[in-house]
């Protein structure tokens, strides 16, 4: 379990448990722990941790073992399964370089008589059979995903164990509060957020509440997505979604039980979350320069590089930019809204990568450091979604060339006056900063750390 944290609705779990039960052996769970990881910090290793408690928790319900290592997958894993005897191993999948990486080096130190598979656990339509090339844009891959949707957005089997008890090496008493300590005194600089409650259960209630659930209450609200002054036209599901905590095919399925009543919502919050998702998974699958300037489209590396040596009206530096110190105040909320929120708002992310372009010394400086904040404060950070966002923003992906102006070249120009025009530019500054001074008192005070996970009250998944 490396990119799905959840018990429910895992297709690559939900695999294993079939295989096991057809080989009459036991099934169980490894999560190996690395020091670091990318950009990650205290907010996201805490956040992660915590949400595989609930998953331990939810796995011993059904009778099935987690286990959790810390240190290389590529010895831990090959070593474990020796320890176990084990004939089957099952991989989640991940689009990104390192997740391939480690799956690489895992597979070649796992001896050849066990058999190993890997599940796309993640996006409703399996990467491989979406399409089998990079795609160029929405459109290219909107039909390929739709014409296979009837076959994959199904509903998911009840979560069982494999009916065989496991008799190998005895799962660990998980120490999770002083574990989680521990790793959380590194990068500690940016602390956990306490909006957001991690694990698959809270997810569940994010997505399905009686009182504030995505889909029973706020879901009406989501054709104010493009809205920065108007928050509640989110989701808000990103983060449970890039951890796995809840399946995007969960999200789709419960949002089609409404559409009669906000068609038009669903129709939208649809096309995000299965032809949009899918596309960032395509581009990072497919393209190895997902996130550097050689994976632009010869067209927008070209008018770029034309127009890199342009002259700025500013430069700012990289530690200005991630304090905030810019003479643009809605920026410089947006980049606030980040560093004390965890997340922000989608449609300022573009206007916030467009004008770190405009602001540094060229387009491999620009995409870098924006790659770079994203990754260190966001929250669903490290993510075919950001770095598909930081290189549609800066580098034209997905998208077409435009006319042709100084530093941007022919891509795609966004300016505060755009931003006026389409909302209540004062009123998401005012909200920010509200936010700020909020986050700051937490901090101030101590109790900025999202709380321990309640215990699973029920067994069988759901």
């Amino acid at each position: 379990m490396s990119r799905d944290h959840r018990s429910r609705d895992n297709w690559a779990l939900l695999h294993a448990i079939s295989q096991a039960r057809t080989k009459g052996v036991p099934v169980a769970v490894v999560f190996n722990l690395v020091d670091k990881f990318l950009d990650a910090k205290a907010r996201h290793f805490g956040f992660m941790l915590r949400g595989l408690q609930v998953v331990e928790q939810n796995l011993k319900a059904v009778g099935i073992p987690f286990f959790i290592f810390r240190g290389k997958a590529e010895d831990t894993v090959p070593s474990f399964i020796e320890r176990c005897n084990a004939s089957l191993l099952v991989m989640d999948y991940s689009s990104l370089r390192i997740g391939r990486q480690w799956r690489k080096a895992v597979c070649q130190k796992v001896d050849s008589l066990v058999e190993v598979m890997e599940v796309d656990a993640h996006n409703v339509v399996p990467i491989w059979c979406a399409s089998d090339k990079l795609e160029y844009g929405a459109r290219t891959i909107r039909t390929k995903i739709q014409r296979q949707l009837s076959e994959f957005l199904t509903e998911y089997p009840l979560l069982e164990s494999s009916g065989k008890a496991w008799d190998s090496e005895p799962p660990p008493c998980i120490q999770w509060d002083s574990l989680i300590a521990d790793v959380l005194r590194e990068g500690a600089e940016v602390p956990e957020v306490s909006w957001c409650e991690p694990g698959e259960d809270a997810a569940l209630e994010a997505l399905m509440g009686k009182a504030t659930g995505f889909v029973n209450i706020r879901i009406k609200n989501y054709e104010n997505r493009n809205d920065p002054s108007k928050p509640t036209g989110l989701s808000g599901l990103s983060p449970y979604l890039h951890y796995g905590h809840i399946s995007a095919q969960r999200c789709a399925l419960e949002a089609r039980k409404v559409r009669k009543m906000h068609p038009k919502a669903v129709d939208t919050f649809l096309e995000e979350l299965i032809v949009r998702g899918g596309l960032a998974e395509n581009f990072c699958h497919y393209q190895p320069n997902y996130d550097n300037l050689n994976g632009a489209w010869s067209w927008a590396r070209e008018s770029l590089m034309i127009h890199a040596t342009d002259k700025r009206e500013v430069l700012y530096t990289q530690e200005e930019l991630e304090n905030a110190k810019t003479h643009d105040t809605l920026w410089n909320a947006a980049q606030l809204e980040m560093v004390y929120y965890g997340k922000m708002h989608g449609y300022m992310r573009m206007y916030w990568a467009k004008k770190i372009l405009e602001w540094t010394t060229g387009p491999e400086e620009a995409l870098a450091t924006a790659i770079y904040l994203n990754d260190k404060y966001e929250l669903d950070g490290r993510d075919p979604n950001g770095y598909v966002g930081c290189m549609w923003s800066i580098c034209g992906i997905h998208d077409q060339g435009w006319k042709e102006r100084p530093v941007f070249g022919k891509i795609r120009y966004m300016n505060l006056a755009g931003c006026k025009r389409k909302f209540n530019v004062d009123g998401y500054i005012m909200n920010v900063n509200q936010m700020v001074a909020k986050t700051k008192k937490r901090l101030r005070d101590g109790t900025a750390s999202s709380s321990t996970p309640k215990p699973v009250l029920t067994t069988n998944g759901r």
